[in-house]
């Protein structure tokens, strides 16, 4: 078997995450050798319970082969932590996916991206602001980076389709289940040679709550800055903020976006005035290398 048959095993094996899996490397080395370790080894690890344990040594490997098979015939990548085409700025991230599903493909220039996100129910003017946002920004070769949601999420692919630049999808479901549904034709566009569409789930999950909160990370961890363009307290285009605060990537909002970007400035995100952009001016805060004294915005 490939090795990839091995990362992909063990990233599927349920109760196991970014951490778990990292712990299970540490100490075998390889997820090859996890799948050769005895039982009381692998429950000597951090987070591995006796589930876990027996999970892994009961792994169907002819399933997972075929499921891998099945993946190529749908056109749909699996990338892992070792390969070179996965994505550098992710990978930096300390829980980064051991594995990626994608339909399409990254490129050198998603080294130039960034992050929009927002509301699910936005303003006219707020998914005017994310459009104009993406394009602008999309037309000086950034990739624009969001979760292809309803609302702001749309309107910021749709900005960058329409820049004629590149865009990437993250999903909080499997890399086959789209949603929302009426999305799936955008998912297409993306992924036929305007982008990627990812996932880091078992390819036919359906979307949950705890998937879409985790996707967060795969959001921001994906991009430069994360931009937000109208959020309510409590949402999760804040949970985003604050996981790229935590990469150290900058967190950016828009004036005037609700409770939410109100709270994301009032604690130190750079603000925009979407009545005065400065694209130029974006840009080179965005692409501006983080120094030792550079303090990230501290969020609540």
């Amino acid at each position: 078997m490939s090795d990839k048959t091995y990362w992909v095993a063990l990233a599927l094996t349920v109760g196991i995450g970014p951490k778990t899996f990292a712990n299970l490397i540490d100490a075998f080395g390889s997820p090859r050798e996890v799948f050769h370790a005895a039982h009381d080894d692998l429950r000597a690890i951090p987070r591995v319970t006796d589930e876990i344990a027996i999970a892994i040594r009961a792994t169907d490997f002819d399933r997972i082969e075929q499921e891998l098979y099945s993946l190529s015939d749908e056109g749909v990548a699996v990338l892992t932590l070792d390969d070179d085409a996965y994505p550098a700025l992710l990978k930096q991230i300390g829980d980064a996916p051991p594995v990626l599903f994608v339909r399409g493909a990254f490129a050198e220039s998603d080294a130039r991206a960034v992050a929009i996100v927002g509301t699910r129910e936005p303003t006219e003017r707020g998914a005017q602001i994310a459009h104009d946002l993406a394009h602008g920004l999309g037309a000086r070769g950034f990739t624009i980076v969001s979760g292809l949601a309803r609302g702001i999420d749309t309107a910021a692919h749709r900005g960058a389709l329409d820049a004629e630049g590149r865009t990437l999808a993250v999903l909080g479901s499997g890399i086959r289940v789209i949603h929302p549904r009426e999305n799936a034709a955008m998912a297409d566009e993306i992924a036929n040679g305007r982008g990627a569409v990812l996932s880091e789930y078992h390819p036919s999950a359906p979307p949950s709550g705890p998937n879409l909160m985790a996707r967060d990370r795969i959001t921001s961890g994906l991009a430069r800055a994360v931009i937000v363009v109208e959020a309510a307290k409590g949402s999760g285009s804040l949970d985003t903020a604050k996981r790229a605060s935590k990469q150290k990537r900058r967190v950016f909002a828009v004036r005037g976006g609700g409770a939410g970007t109100d709270e994301l400035i009032d604690a130190g995100a750079f603000t925009l005035d979407a009545d005065a952009l400065d694209f130029d001016a974006l840009a080179q805060e965005i692409l501006r290398e983080n120094s030792a004294r550079d303090e990230q915005p501290r969020l609540l």
